[in-house]
């Protein structure tokens, strides 16, 4: 499953510079499936929608730094644990319980990421 961030956030931004997909942005920042990824061209979001990587998406929150269930594979294969979460100071990166993925869709996640 991927990794959300709590309300509880500080701000700290320790988590951003952790994730190895580039999926940590900041409060009210947009974000897109090209930054920190190989990705190019069309690719479909885990919603069904198809985007070009470089369309700049709405922030998912406003207030804390957040993480892009698209683009979290909590790691895998990268790290033997979320790294957001294994440096944040108020504990506030934890699964999410909405977006619950295998270690194998994580795996494939990270291989189309990362080309």
């Amino acid at each position: 499953m991927a990794i959300i961030i709590t309300e509880e956030c500080i701000n700290c931004g320790a988590c951003e510079p952790e994730c190895p997909n580039n999926a940590i942005y900041e409060g009210g920042v947009e974000w897109n499936m090209a930054d920190g990824t190989s990705l190019k061209g069309v690719f479909q979001l885990m919603d069904g929608n198809e985007v070009d990587a470089d369309k700049r998406m709405l922030p998912v929150d406003n207030d804390v730094y957040y993480i892009t269930p698209d683009k979290c594979t909590e790691c895998q294969g990268f790290h033997e644990e979320p790294q957001c979460a294994a440096v944040c100071p108020v504990d506030c990166c934890v699964p999410n319980e909405d977006v619950v993925e295998t270690e194998e869709q994580l795996l494939a996640k990270k291989a189309k990421l990362h080309l």
